[in-house]
């Protein structure tokens, strides 16, 4: 008995040094989110829904590689990393490995169809392909410029002085929501809405049900089980009743400018990216649609989201408007009055910090997913099975000492003024790798042509500057409740 007794712990013991051997030859997971058995990180998911980012952000702090894994029923395995390195390999070394999947374009399929962010392959080459030769055009570029200062001056402007005059509380958020709807509407159709200016009834409806698609369709990935969006999809009832109303007005509003369009065949001098894609060959009415809408969430939503918090900051650092304005100041002095032009806001160097440095802590997409098509070994060496989701988590890199140093929670502009190249897989705000986005320096004429004009002539205010506001997470980032803002004309 004693013999057998032995024999049984010597052979537990040399079974126990072996499993050390494997697992010192296998690549590790760094498991960082609490995992429960046949359920995973469910629990913790359902207890942390509300507060997503934060969690996740928490999570991965305190991870020693900064990356953790996930997993939830029905097979759902995936890597959450705020790991740089990780992100390059991902989005750069292995790009052909770590395609949209199909789990996001399914999810997202019904709202933005084949568009260029939600397709792989060689409908995605095709896409970028053309956008990247339209976006590189001057002509291009002086569209969205006028586009730009038309919706300024006679619109955004006019709002904020007459609030100004009468002492009435603006949501910042939603003006300009407005405005970048408005704009990137005459980008995408060369239709104007008129959503800020007029009775809005152009396009109105259009914009709520564009929303609400959003919103409702970015809600598939908090579900607790996907079979539960499906369900409802499939009895047409709640929030996937909500959203095929939704699409249904976008796409109708779509389909009816792009008939237009191709019957009329008027397009030629036109410089909207509609016209540009008709041009190309063998254009469905489909596809032009969901190229358009796709462009339409990425201009709209990114955009307005960014400067929301841009001006919820400054409205607690006096020291950095000064600073917008003193700049603002010296481009004028060698230049005309009126209108920003190209060449002005490009000179604008600290304002462009000011705007990075907010996207840095609030970026107006804080989680973008990718899949995995084979095993693969990040290189801080986590495992990835083949068909995990991968997430880079851009609003927890904003807050790494490991990638920003110590001061990574403070607002610090002056951090982008010491004459280095950042690498965007540090900062994947717009993307990096093959999927950059394409729209990088449109979006920053734009922001820094609405808060130059903007400083430059009002003091604007938020009601509640000194709290954190909290967020809607969507497709993008959104201050939840809006900014509300008081406003003043300044004096000259």
């Amino acid at each position: 008995m004693e013999l057998l007794s032995f024999l049984f712990l010597s052979l537990l013991f040399f079974l126990y040094l072996y499993i050390q051997f494997l697992a010192r030859k296998k690549p590790r997971n760094n498991k960082a989110f609490k995992d429960y058995p046949l359920i995973g990180t469910l629990p913790e998911f359902l207890k942390n829904r509300h507060r997503f980012l934060e969690w996740t952000t928490q999570v991965l702090r305190d991870s020693p590689t900064n990356t953790g894994v996930f997993s939830r029923p029905y097979k759902l395995h995936g890597i959450l990393t705020a790991n740089p390195d990780n992100v390059e390999h991902v989005l750069k070394t292995k790009f052909d490995n770590y395609p949209k999947g199909e789990r996001f374009i399914h999810l997202l399929q019904d709202f933005l169809g084949n568009g260029i962010f939600n397709s792989d392959g060689d409908l995605w080459k095709v896409q970028r392909k053309t956008a990247s030769y339209e976006f590189s055009t001057k002509s291009l570029r002086n569209f969205v410029v006028d586009a730009v200062t038309f919706e300024l001056q006679t619109r955004l402007l006019p709002i904020l002085s007459k609030a100004s005059e009468t002492n009435k509380v603006l949501d910042l958020q939603d003006l300009l929501e407005r405005f970048a709807f408005d704009n990137v509407c005459k980008l995408a159709f060369n239709v104007d809405p008129a959503c800020l200016g007029g009775d809005g009834t152009a396009g109105g409806e259009f914009m709520r049900a564009f929303e609400d698609a959003a919103v409702l369709s970015s809600g598939r990935f908090m579900s607790i089980l996907p079979v539960v969006w499906k369900i409802k999809k499939l009895f047409n009832f709640g929030s996937e009743r909500r959203l095929r109303e939704s699409i249904t007005t976008v796409h109708q509003f779509a389909d009816s400018i792009i008939r237009s369009r191709l019957e009329s065949k008027d397009q030629i001098g036109d410089e909207d990216l509609l016209s540009r894609f008709i041009r190309t060959e063998n254009t469905s009415p489909e596809f032009l649609r969901d190229v358009v809408i796709s462009f339409i969430l990425a201009g709209r939503d990114t955009t307005s989201s960014a400067l929301s918090w841009f001006f919820w900051i400054l409205s607690s650092r006096p020291d950095v408007q000064r600073k917008i304005r003193d700049e603002i100041e010296t481009v004028r002095s060698e230049k005309s009055k009126g209108a920003f032009g190209y060449e002005e806001v490009k000179e604008m160097r600290y304002l462009q910090a000011a705007i990075s440095e907010t996207m840095r802590l609030y970026p107006p997409v804080p989680v973008d997913t990718m899949e995995c098509l084979n095993d693969d070994v990040l290189p801080d060496g986590t495992r990835v099975g083949k068909g995990w989701f991968v997430t880079y988590h851009t609003y927890a890199m904003g807050r790494m000492e490991s990638v920003w140093g110590k001061d990574c929670t403070e607002f610090k502009p002056e951090r982008w003024l010491e004459n280095r190249a950042e690498s965007p897989f540090r900062y994947p705000v717009f993307h990096a790798g093959p999927r950059m986005c394409l729209g990088k320096e449109m979006a920053y004429i734009q922001m820094k042509s609405i808060a130059a004009s903007l400083l430059e002539r009002f003091e604007i205010e938020a009601l509640d500057k000194d709290t954190c506001p909290e967020h809607v997470l969507s497709l993008t980032m959104r201050i939840k409740g809006g900014l509300p803002v008081s406003v003043r004309v300044r004096n000259e």
